[in-house]
C-alpha cells in the first residue's frame, strides 16, 4: 500500500507545481488539462488549460494535485505537508521561499527536537512544517 497527498488548488495547481519545482527542487510529472478530456463538461468554459490532474515529485513522494472547479473548491483544513531537511542552510532557503506571499504560522527556529522548525502557509494557501535535525554540524555526545 502506499499513500501520497493530492492537493486541491483555486485555478492555480499549475504555478504551485512550477514553484514546487523550483523551490523544492522537485520533478514536474504529467499535467492533463481539462480541455479535451471527459472532465471538460464538468468544468467553466474558461478553464480548459486548468489541471484535471497533476503530479510532482517531491523528493522520494509522490504529490498530486488539480485545479478544483470554483464551486466545489475548499482551502485545506486540518492537514500540513511535513518537509524534513537535513542541512540548517537548505531548510532557511526552502521556509523563506515557502513564505514569499504566504503567511509565517510559526518563525524557523531552534527547538527542543530540532536545530530548526517553523510552519508557514504558502501563497497557494498549502500548510508546510519544516522541520531539520541539523546534521550540518557536529554533535556531542
Amino acid at each position: 500500500m502506499q499513500m501520497n497527498p493530492y492537493l486541491s488548488f483555486n485555478g492555480d495547481c499549475e504555478a504551485a507545481f512550477k514553484f514546487y519545482e523550483r523551490c523544492l527542487d522537485a520533478k514536474l510529472g504529467e499535467m492533463f488539462r481539462y480541455g479535451g478530456s471527459p472532465m471538460a463538461d464538468y468544468a467553466p468554459a474558461d478553464w480548459a488549460g486548468k489541471i484535471m490532474h497533476g503530479s510532482l515529485t517531491i523528493g522520494d513522494r509522490l504529490v498530486m494535485g488539480a485545479d478544483v472547479v470554483p464551486d466545489k473548491y475548499e482551502e485545506p483544513k486540518g492537514i500540513s505537508l511535513s518537509l524534513h531537511i537535513k542541512n540548517t542552510d537548505e531548510a532557511e532557503r526552502v521556509f523563506q521561499e515557502l513564505s514569499q506571499d504566504g503567511s509565517v504560522m510559526m518563525p524557523l527556529q531552534k527547538t527542543f527536537w530540532a536545530e530548526r522548525f517553523g510552519v508557514v502557509m504558502d501563497r497557494f494557501r498549502i500548510p508546510w512544517l519544516v522541520n531539520c535535525e541539523g546534521t550540518d554540524h557536529p554533535t556531542t555526545q
